[in-house]
C-alpha cells in the first residue's frame, strides 16, 4: 500500500472522521464503522485533504485535465481544496466548478460557481464518500447541459466497498451506468488492513479482534461481489 494512503488513514482517525462503533447508515443499515467527513472543519485539515485528493487523482487519472467539479454542498470546498493541491504538489493549475442548489439571477448569474463550462473541457467529478449515484445522476445532465464537455471519471474519499442497489459495489454501479473511471484515496479493504492488530503512530490499536469480527459480519451481509 501506498504511503500516502497509509498516511491518510491515520489523518481519518486524527481528524475523528473514520470511526468505529455502533451507526447507522442513511440507507437503514446497521454499521460497525462510519466515515463523518463534516468533521473535517479547519483549514489545516483541508488542506491536508486536498493533497491526499491530488495524490489519488494524480495517479488514477493523471493531470491532463481541464475542471475539478464538486457536487454542492460538500463538493464545493473538496474542488477548491484539491485544485490548490494540484497547483502548489504538481505545478498544474486546473480550474475547479460546483453547481448552485438555486440558479443566481443576479451578479455572478447561473447554475455555476467558479470556472465557466466550455466545449472540450475534461471534468474530473470529486466527491466525499461512495454514493448511490444521486448526485452524479444530478449533475451530470447539468454539466453536459452547460458545454460538450468530456468527463474523466469521480474520485470519492473512501470506497466503501458494499452493495448499492445491486450486488455490485456503488462505486461499481456508477462507473458501469455512466461509463465512468471511477477510484478512491482508500477502499475499506485497504482501511482494515492497514488498521488490523497494528498501532498507528500513536501506538492506538484501532481494530482489534471484536471489531474486526463486527466488521467481517458487516461484509458478510452487505459485501458486494
Amino acid at each position: 500500500m501506498e504511503d500516502y494512503k497509509k498516511q491518510f488513514i491515520e489523518f481519518m482517525i486524527k481528524s475523528g472522521v473514520l470511526l468505529f462503533g455502533d451507526f447507522t447508515t442513511k440507507s437503514g443499515r446497521k454499521t460497525p464503522f462510519f466515515i463523518n467527513t463534516g468533521n473535517y472543519r479547519t483549514g489545516s485539515q483541508l488542506s491536508q485533504l486536498g493533497i491526499y485528493y491530488a495524490k489519488a487523482i494524480e495517479s488514477a487519472f493523471g493531470l491532463d485535465f481541464d475542471v475539478l467539479f464538486g457536487p454542492a454542498y460538500k463538493g464545493i470546498p473538496l474542488s477548491v481544496a484539491t485544485s490548490m493541491a494540484i497547483s502548489s504538489e504538481y505545478g498544474r493549475d486546473v480550474k475547479y466548478c460546483s453547481n448552485r442548489k438555486e440558479v443566481k439571477d443576479h451578479g455572478d448569474t447561473g447554475s455555476l460557481l467558479g470556472a465557466k463550462l466550455a466545449d472540450g473541457d475534461r471534468v474530473v467529478m470529486i466527491e466525499d464518500v461512495t454514493t448511490a449515484g444521486t448526485s452524479i445522476r444530478e449533475t451530470l445532465p447539468l454539466i453536459r447541459s452547460q458545454a460538450d464537455v468530456s468527463v474523466m471519471g469521480l474520485v470519492v474519499s473512501v470506497d466503501r466497498m458494499e452493495r448499492g442497489t445491486g450486488e455490485k459495489s456503488a462505486l461499481t454501479e456508477i462507473s458501469e451506468e455512466f461509463s465512468l473511471k471511477t477510484t478512491a484515496i482508500v477502499t475499506m479493504e485497504e482501511v482494515v488492513s492497514y488498521l488490523y492488530n497494528n498501532p498507528i503512530s500513536t501506538g492506538e490499536i484501532i481494530i482489534d479482534d471484536e471489531k474486526k469480527a463486527l466488521i467481517d459480519a458487516y461484509y458478510e451481509k452487505y459485501g458486494c461481489n
